[in-house]
């Protein structure tokens, strides 16, 4: 019977067995020959999920400096060397896709500065304002105030508001136009 048995099987360890050499005792051989295997591997994968080819080069680098940080965790019976890799590098990738598109808060942005509170005498004029147009609003005949609620407050259309009452637009137009008019007149008399 002959010996089928070659003498390059063992010497070349399989991918399991590195990754169990370099979790054990940390042996850099071991991890220099899971790089040279995976890392051509590992960006042609992520370039395929869309990575440009300089972002695929430092994913790769952030993965198999996990897979140097993690290997004492790689169980053999739980997956292959490949699977565990390459799920680790899709995981990278899912989190560099989630900062992307969650970037971070910067504390001195302006947009975040709360506005300062307004003056009291500030708050009192408007205050005074709302009440003087509310006011105004309440003295305008019943379909000149309807149809400025309409129009500015549910912002209709002139010629659906026209469709809806069943008056002529140009009718529409000057009920409104009346309107202002009249509460412009109000609150420059009033203030």
């Amino acid at each position: 019977m002959q010996d089928t048995h070659t003498p390059m099987a063992d010497t070349a360890p399989n991918l399991e067995d590195l990754l169990v050499a370099v979790g054990r005792g940390r042996d850099r051989l071991a991890f220099g020959t899971l790089f040279a295997h995976f890392a051509p591997r590992l960006k042609t994968y992520l370039r395929r999920l869309g990575c440009e080819s300089g972002a695929a080069e430092e994913l790769v680098q952030e993965v198999m400096l996990l897979v140097w940080r993690r290997a004492e965790t790689y169980d053999p019976v739980q997956a292959s060397a490949s699977t565990w890799v390459f799920t680790i590098a899709r995981n990278k990738r899912i989190d560099t896709l989630r900062r992307e598109q969650r970037p971070e808060i910067d504390p001195n942005d302006p947009a975040l500065v709360p506005e300062p509170d307004e003056a009291a005498d500030r708050r009192l004029e408007a205050r005074q304002s709302n009440d003087r147009l509310c006011a105004a609003l309440k003295d305008l005949p019943p379909e000149q105030a309807e149809l400025l609620r309409m129009a500015y407050f549910e912002d209709k259309p002139h010629s659906v508001i026209s469709a809806e009452h069943g008056i002529p637009l140009g009718t529409v137009k000057s009920r409104l136009r009346l309107a202002m008019e009249r509460l412009r007149r109000v609150l420059r008399d009033d203030a």
